[in-house]
């Protein structure tokens, strides 16, 4: 994952951060961007994003890019992708991109389709707990139009960026167990059923019980893939789930997360228990 660099701030709302050199290694230029005439539209990402602690993830977007006949799009220094931000377009809080620009082919003469990932490394350090929950998603086009990318002069770059085109949630990965005791069990006896929810934590790359959370307890019966909720269940201080239900019949139980506004929705892999 690449943190967006600005190399330029300028006038108004246009501020030219999609040059292939970082800003910390770009000489200063002269000059203004002017507003290139693109338009970016139907981008299309994945509604939410799943982040363990130590694997790569990669997330495909896509989206239609429209230029004026004045724009040279197919030229090596042109540049377009999409990225993540929070806050406001002009001046975010923060931006995830990916590791390499987006792959353009033209629909009509005047219509790009274009494709490309988010690429996030948790164990990199790329995240922290406060990264969790709803981003916008922006697209963008730089055009260098043969300008030296180390010392250019801006007046003659032409930049575009648009915000709003889509949003999209970075979850934390959850992890969830089931398991039913004793077995096998006497009909009509307790069975006890417990378990635990944790969840990834981004700024020490393991994982964490999640307390205080709300998980139902399913049952299927024995030769069925239908389950039924038996009853909700809340994890204690440390992610720890437990309960008891009168045992019936033979078939399997399985707890079931249903997700939060930061963390992923997980089902655990049941526990068969026969009844004699």
């Amino acid at each position: 994952m690449r943190i967006r660099a600005t190399v330029a701030a300028v006038t108004g709302a246009l501020a030219l951060s999609a040059l292939a050199v970082p800003a910390a290694q770009a000489a200063p230029g002269e000059g203004t961007p002017y507003t290139m005439n693109v338009s970016f539209s139907n981008l299309k990402i994945a509604s939410s994003i799943k982040i363990g602690t130590s694997n790569e993830v990669s997330t495909t977007y896509s989206y239609t890019l429209t230029h004026g006949a004045d724009v040279a799009a197919t030229a090596a220094d042109f540049y377009t992708d999409a990225y993540l931000y929070r806050g406001s377009l002009d001046d975010p809080t923060a931006t995830v991109e990916g590791d390499d620009y987006a792959t353009c082919k033209y629909a009509t003469a005047t219509t790009l389709t274009c494709t490309g990932t988010v690429d996030i490394y948790p164990a990199d350090g790329d995240l922290t707990y406060t990264d969790a929950g709803k981003w916008s998603v922006a697209a963008e086009a730089t055009a260098l139009n043969g300008q030296d990318e180390s010392d250019p002069d801006y007046s003659k770059v032409g930049f575009k960026d648009q915000g709003g085109l889509a949003t999209t949630s970075l979850l934390r990965y959850s992890k969830l167990t089931t398991d039913a005791a004793p077995e096998p069990v006497i009909k009509g006896k307790t069975l006890t059923v417990t378990g635990t929810l944790t969840r990834a934590s981004w700024d020490y790359n393991k994982y964490y019980g999640y307390s205080a959370q709300s998980v139902q307890l399913q049952f299927a019966k024995k030769g069925s893939s239908t389950y039924t909720t038996l009853k909700t269940v809340k994890t204690d201080s440390s992610g720890k789930l437990k309960t008891t239900v009168t045992a019936s019949v033979a078939g399997s139980y399985r707890y079931v997360f249903a997700g939060s506004s930061d963390t992923a929705a997980v089902t655990a892999t049941a526990d068969a228990v026969d009844v004699q």
